[in-house]
């Protein structure tokens, strides 16, 4: 495929990873133990009983990593900080080594020409920090704040791109409302409370960053294309009650400086009973973002369910009145998830739409596929569906660009086979495959087709 999308030439191409999923060496250089080291040891929790243990070895590999990013092209590179690598129980002074290893890799991303990105937080709580009540407890924010701090400190004179945390949806609703992720609690109001307390966590990081002096911050978040199944009123509103629960929770807080209106209907009594807002806290959650991330991978279609949860107590992210139905029609990736890459396009213009001039600028921080790709005899890997897929979605980038969206970058999701979290190594989404038992390295022809893209942008 030699027709590739345009794009200007200042657009920034990247590559993304996330520590727990590719470092290893997890008690290696005075790290401490996360949510997930916990959490993968509950039994029947991951698949396979997989773990991040070794992963992709990426803590003692990371030259042989960086070499390959180097040869993509790429002009960043998206990596997160593990927070007990550098403050152990999350909170005191940081940890020597662990600061070491991020400024060494910082240092040999720019040796090799390419723009290292931060995301602070990409879900590995310290666990010590889940035993005195996680983001369940405000003290939490503060203590990532105080995070924040120390990693800016250290790394701000050379990393240009800040991200406070990854998909808060999963951390707060996977994590604590029907425990699908670490650190698998299944509750109700609590987890609306981590929620918020990830937004304050946020809006005290920004602060944290803006003193550090840093270059760009925002935040990442994992906002769905939600499309009712039919434009009956039952499915409308199901549907709004879906983009309140996955979207606006994230989206009216940042960018407009208010709560959902559609929050009551969402959660009821969990939201109206509430004790964890305060006030001044939505003026701390919307201060000003130099960009926003969106990661997409596929869209929701709902329609309109009856509660299925029996104890009200625990209707938060499993049990809003809505239930998503099928696409017929698409292909479907190995995670099973629809490729409809125009619901992309539609999500980046009715972003603009809602928020106008409040909407920052944008980068896809995290895009790309799993796909049943295994080396062929002679150790090529031929993974023409995952081709299809991004090609797909840079196009849908590009019409955004073209229709007036301000997107300033984007990134693959990602550079490296992994540990996929609670699938374990069971999905594979890198351009580089990962033989697990060897740690070598092969680029798959997604790596080189992005290359070829990369190099023709113009």
């Amino acid at each position: 495929m030699t027709d590739f999308p345009s794009f200007p030439r200042h657009f920034v191409f990247g590559a993304a990873t996330a520590a727990y999923q590719i470092e290893g060496a997890v008690r290696e250089g005075g790290r401490g133990d996360s949510i997930w080291d916990t959490f993968v040891r509950l039994p029947g929790r991951v698949d396979g009983g997989d773990s991040g243990d070794t992963a992709c070895d990426h803590y003692h590999r990371h030259a042989e990593d960086i070499a390959l990013l180097k040869e993509l092209g790429v002009d960043s590179y998206r990596f997160s900080i593990a927070w007990p690598r550098v403050q152990p129980t999350g909170t005191g002074p940081a940890n020597p080594a662990g600061l070491d290893f991020y400024a060494r890799l910082v240092d040999r991303l720019l040796e090799a020409g390419v723009e290292p990105a931060v995301t602070l937080y990409h879900w590995d709580l310290p666990q010590a920090l889940e035993d005195r009540g996680g983001w369940r407890n405000r003290d939490t924010a503060l203590r990532f704040a105080e995070y924040a701090s120390v990693v800016a400190e250290a790394l701000a004179d050379r990393v240009p791109r800040w991200i406070t945390l990854n998909e808060p949806w999963c951390s707060a609703f996977l994590g604590y409302a029907n425990g699908h992720h670490a650190p698998g609690a299944r509750e109700g109001t609590p987890a609306l409370a981590a929620a918020h307390h990830l937004l304050v966590g946020h809006g005290h990081a920004m602060g944290a960053l803006r003193a550090a002096g840093v270059r760009e911050a925002g935040i990442t978040l994992n906002p769905d294309h939600v499309t009712p199944a039919t434009p009956g009123p039952e499915d409308t509103a199901a549907a709004l009650r879906a983009e309140t629960q996955r979207n606006l929770v994230w989206t009216e807080p940042l960018l407009a400086g208010r709560y959902p209106e559609s929050e009551e209907d969402t959660w009821g009594e969990l939201i109206t009973r509430q004790t964890f807002r305060r006030p001044g806290d939505l003026e701390l959650i919307s201060a000003p973002m130099d960009f926003l991330g969106i990661n997409y991978y596929t869209p929701a279609v709902v329609r309109d369910a009856p509660h299925r949860e029996p104890d009200p107590r625990l209707r938060t992210a499993d049990d809003n009145r809505f239930a998503a139905v099928g696409m017929p029609g698409v292909r479907h990736t190995a995670m099973d998830w629809p490729v409809a890459p125009h619901t992309l396009h539609a999500l980046l213009v009715s972003l603009r739409d809602r928020y106008g001039d409040a909407l920052p600028p944008i980068h896809i921080t995290e895009n790309g596929s799993a796909e049943h790709d295994e080396p062929a005899p002679d150790g090529t890997v031929h993974d023409t569906d995952r081709i299809s897929y991004l090609d797909g979605h840079l196009r849908a980038v590009a019409a955004a660009l073209a229709d007036g969206v301000d997107v300033r970058g984007y990134y693959v999701w990602s550079l490296l086979d992994n540990f996929e979290w609670a699938h374990g190594y069971s999905k594979r989404f890198g351009i580089v495959h990962v033989d697990y038992a060897t740690q070598r390295r092969t680029p798959k022809d997604s790596y080189h087709w992005y290359r070829r893209l990369i190099a023709a942008r113009r």
